[in-house]
């Protein structure tokens, strides 16, 4: 008898966390290490969010909470819903995670059967697929292309229903590609998915505050009502925030759905963290206003990644509408000798190689379904930016 599990063997470790973690390594071991592979934003927590943590612990809110999370936190969570979105969620179809990954996962336990196909469009966050593998389910991919600025076309995700189709993930704006759609380009796929009833949606909206220019955010459930008894909208304050380790998550959707989640959840973390709960409360009904002072930034480190990327030989990078990602084609180097003498066949082998050459470490296109390719976080200084980008244009000129 195998001591592990048949499903582990299914599933494949994060390539993000990987390269993040060699990244690490490297610098322990003295090399000049400019790491590009982390989704974080590289602000700190705003104050107000840290003392209304601090408040909680010294008021004893240090105990269980029910599973879904603390009323406040879900009440706080309808009044975000209801002000930024439209929608009208009340605190039973809400759940609060431990981050936004395990509402996720949570919804996928609750739900797939064997033999249940989840539509994921390609590039696709590493994680979903293997969420989906875990819970017995088939990821199913739908493909993008980057003369099509990575995103869904009506007639690719027309073609790729089946019977068996259960879930539509739907990410945007996007991680890895940074594509977002515009109310007209989600329109055109609620339209298809109002055509296919036994379809259900999985929104990932983590990164709803980080769009760029005038580019306006709309999530599925707004544009489509006639979706939302069929919608689970998710959301987080990680990115937004800045409380990546505080690990809160959250969704709202049909009551039945939530209690099936919180049913999972209950035998498998219970509540959340009780202080990361009081933090989120102030972050949602919190002054506002540093988000837009963030974005800003973000948004000229987008400009500037995207222009020095282009200027590489071999690179092609399309502007993307949000996120803090860009997802270029290395198609242009492929085929070409590493100035190490090694062959650059698949864009693996151009991200190992320009780790090995220059110190830069990003993710390869491949881990997130869609090649040649790789992604840059530029949640980073605007100097280590620039640095990693010049280094990159070197490597990219001295490759033959």
């Amino acid at each position: 008898m195998a001591f592990l599990s048949d499903t582990l063997a299914r599933v494949k470790p994060s390539a993000t966390i990987a390269v993040t973690a060699k990244a690490r390594e490297l610098k322990t071991a003295g090399r000049d290490v400019i790491g590009l592979g982390a989704g974080e934003p590289d602000f700190d927590t705003p104050d107000n969010i840290k003392k209304a943590a601090i408040a909680a612990i010294e008021r004893g809110e240090t105990k269980y909470t029910a599973v879904p999370g603390i009323i406040e936190l879900r009440e706080a969570i309808a009044a975000k819903f209801r002000r930024e979105n439209g929608l009208d969620y009340t605190p039973e179809q809400i759940i609060v995670g431990t981050g936004g990954k395990q509402v996720l996962y949570n919804a996928l336990a609750a739900t797939l059967n064997p033999g249940d196909e989840v539509l994921i469009p390609a590039p696709y966050w590493v994680s979903y697929p293997d969420m989906v593998l875990l819970n017995g389910g088939e990821p199913a991919f739908v493909q993008t292309t980057l003369e099509d600025r990575f995103k869904v076309t009506p007639e690719a995700l027309e073609a790729a229903i089946t019977p068996r189709t259960k879930w539509f993930i739907f990410n945007s704006p996007s991680n890895p590609s940074g594509a977002a759609y515009s109310r007209d380009e989600l329109k055109a796929l609620t339209d298809v998915l109002m055509r296919h009833p036994h379809v259900w949606v999985l929104t990932d909206d983590m990164y709803e505050h980080l769009c760029y220019g005038d580019f306006t955010f709309v999530t599925p459930a707004q544009v489509e009502p006639a979706l939302y008894e069929r919608t689970l909208t998710m959301n987080g304050v990680s990115k937004a925030y800045a409380m990546t380790g505080w690990r809160i998550g959250y969704a709202g959707g049909p009551v039945e759905l939530i209690k099936a989640m919180s049913k999972v959840q209950g035998q498998q973390t219970s509540g959340t963290c009780s202080i990361s709960q009081w933090a989120s409360v102030e972050a949602l009904n919190g002054p506002q206003d540093f988000i837009a002072e963030r974005r800003k930034v973000f948004e000229d480190r987008r400009d500037l990644v995207v222009s020095m990327l282009n200027q590489a030989t071999g690179i092609e990078c399309p502007t993307p509408e949000g996120a803090f990602y860009v997802y270029p084609s290395c198609a242009g180097l492929i085929g070409k000798t590493a100035p190490s003498g090694k062959a650059i066949e698949t864009d693996e082998d151009f991200v190992t190689e320009l780790l090995e050459s220059e110190g830069v470490a990003v993710v390869q296109g491949s881990a997130f379904g869609l090649g040649p390719n790789f992604r840059i976080s530029y949640a980073t200084s605007t100097e280590a930016l620039t640095e990693a980008c010049t280094r990159i244009q070197r490597f990219c000129a001295a490759c033959r």
